[in-house]
């Protein structure tokens, strides 16, 4: 008999334990808001090197979301809507392996979560949820029979400026409670701090996923810029091997004439090679070199963050 009752004993607390986090491999994609479709896809695609494999339509049958291929794990989603009055930034999306096991994990570390996971139009389980900023954080499950697992090694033409997305910038009034939820509950690892050569405060964190080597980036504000300066701190990062060779084949295309901006090579704070690149509605695209000019990482900040 009481062997039994251990049984019942191991089964109760088997069904009392918290689910186990599932893996955040990265980020899937970034989604913004586009004021004219055809300006931006003369950036992404014709500028930058990449192709769209499909889109979304409105009810009218026009484009509602365009969506460019950076790799077979990551995209640059454009919205074919006017912004919401906060930006360009439509909301963020990350990666795991299991979404449902993922929404029952956040579930029990208090994250408001949807009742169920649902397959999104393009066929991908999906979640979403909101972080302590107000950022939708979209959470996908890749399927093989959806239609990025149907794309698999297409649509990656050797005109991408980059093939990958090395992170994802948003704006974070409060570090200690977006580290919380990205560090704390989603299981991102802080890597690096820093600030600008004038600044008295902090102004980056870098958020590493816990499966995976891109991270999110947390740009800290004291006072909320207006929507029409965030396109700077709400950005995505391409990196390259050799940030010289990108900008001269930049140069070299035909769209560098619809580009109408300086492309200058500015070593950054983190003593990497970068260009600051913005497409028509002025969100940034950070071009980066992926290792430091002299191989060594950058020290971190030491200064506070802003109050």
């Amino acid at each position: 008999m009481r062997y039994f009752f251990g049984f019942l004993m191991c089964l109760s607390l088997s069904a009392q334990a918290p689910p186990a986090r599932p893996k955040v491999f990265g980020v899937a994609h970034y989604s913004i808001f586009v004021s004219d479709l055809a300006k931006a896809r003369a950036f992404y695609e014709d500028f930058l090197g990449y192709e769209e494999p499909f889109t979304l339509p409105k009810p009218d049958g026009t484009v509602q979301v365009a969506f460019v291929k950076i790799n077979d794990h990551q995209y640059v989603e454009l919205f074919n809507e006017p912004n919401k009055g906060e930006g360009q930034l439509n909301h963020l999306g990350l990666y795991t392996d299991d979404v449902e096991r993922m929404r029952r994990y956040l579930a029990s570390r208090a994250v408001q979560v949807p009742d169920q996971a649902t397959r999104n139009r393009i066929g991908n389980k999906k979640i979403s949820v909101v972080d302590s900023d107000g950022h939708t954080v979209e959470i996908v499950e890749y399927l093989p029979d959806s239609w990025t697992g149907k794309d698999t090694g297409k649509h990656m033409p050797s005109t991408r400026i980059s093939d990958r997305m090395m992170h994802a910038g948003i704006l974070v009034g409060n570090l200690d409670a977006a580290a919380k939820f990205y560090g704390g509950i989603l299981g991102c690892r802080e890597t690096w701090r820093g600030n600008s050569l004038t600044s008295t405060t902090l102004n980056w964190v870098n958020m590493r996923v816990p499966d995976g080597d891109n991270h999110v980036e947390f740009m800290l504000y004291k006072d909320l810029p207006p929507p029409d300066r965030r396109g700077s701190p709400h950005h995505l990062c391409l990196v390259v091997p050799d940030i010289q060779k990108a900008v001269s084949a930049l140069e070299a295309r035909p769209a560098r004439k619809g580009y109408a901006r300086e492309m200058r090579i500015n070593l950054g704070v983190d003593n990497k090679r970068q260009v600051g690149l913005f497409d028509p509605d002025g969100t940034r695209v950070e071009m980066m070199e992926i290792d430091t000019i002299d191989g060594k990482p950058a020290p971190s900040s030491t200064l506070p963050p802003p109050r």
